[in-house]
């Protein structure tokens, strides 16, 4: 999928969200553990209800290759699900020496066919390069993250006062462009969001933690919103977690056209 595309989804729907199919076996509802593939099932259930008001789906790969083989075909399946128009993205979080960074690109873009991955670049530029030689796919680069711990090595400041996230944006923005580049800027990071766009004005951001993590929207597209919207901000528990009855979905759909409305709104007034 290509930057077009991506904003052309933004502006149809009024809305920038991304859901994260962090699907854990041990919470989704009880009556859906004798279906043949429960994982699959809760996720098939879940695009059903939201595919109309949201432009990106993550599946966080850990809840996936966790549960082993099963855990891949269920990933396959729910990947396949998708409708075509929306933004996948493997929240795989990779990073390694060329070769191997190589062979994770083919697994999750020529293999599995998602849209972009998501990747660790501390390694340097022959850890990203290989998933940038696809074309409408993306790389999708840790920045600044909503963990507790991220100041441990993130914000560390340079003799002339600039953080370690900020040298990373800087050194990686020019590996490829904003139509093949993304990054992560958690969302309780929200005010430093303006000090990223210093840096890279037009490139996509994917924001992790509204909500349950505490991150706040209005926050988030007042400091990084752009003239093309620029974010996929994502709710991940917020939605798929929202109700453990019968009506799971849609209680998930009414979590998620909370947030559409919210954003609908925000696009609104900054004339998207």
């Amino acid at each position: 999928m290509n930057r077009e595309q991506i904003i052309s989804q933004i502006k149809l729907k009024r809305s920038f969200l991304c859901i994260g199919l962090d699907t854990d076996i041990n919470k989704i509802p009880k009556h859906l553990l004798s279906a043949e593939d429960p994982v699959f099932e809760f996720n098939k259930q879940i695009i059903d209800a939201t595919n109309d008001l949201c432009v990106a789906y993550k599946p966080n790969i850990a809840f996936y290759e966790s549960m082993g083989l099963s855990g891949w075909n269920s990933l396959q399946k729910t990947l396949d699900y998708i409708p075509k128009d929306i933004l996948t993205i493997a929240d795989a979080k990779r990073g390694d020496i060329g070769n191997t960074s190589k062979m994770y690109a083919r697994a999750f873009f020529e293999n599995m066919n998602f849209d972009s991955v998501t990747i660790a670049p501390y390694m340097g530029l022959d850890s990203v390069s290989p998933f940038l030689e696809f074309k409408n796919k993306w790389a999708i680069l840790l920045a600044l993250t909503s963990n507790k711990s991220s100041s441990d090595f993130q914000k560390i400041e340079a003799k002339n006062g600039e953080k370690l996230f900020e040298k990373v944006i800087k050194t990686s923005k020019n590996w490829g462009s904003e139509k093949n580049m993304m990054y992560v800027i958690g969302a309780t990071r929200s005010k430093q969001l303006s000090e990223v766009r210093k840096i890279i004005p037009h490139h996509f951001l994917l924001v992790p933690g509204i909500g349950i993590q505490g991150g706040n929207l209005e926050d988030v597209a007042k400091y990084g919103m752009n003239k093309d919207c620029g974010l996929l901000v994502n709710s991940s528990r917020g939605v798929i977690y929202s109700g453990d009855g019968f009506n799971f979905a849609e209680a998930s759909r009414k979590a998620a056209k909370q947030l559409q409305n919210k954003m609908d709104i925000l696009l609104s007034e900054r004339g998207i």
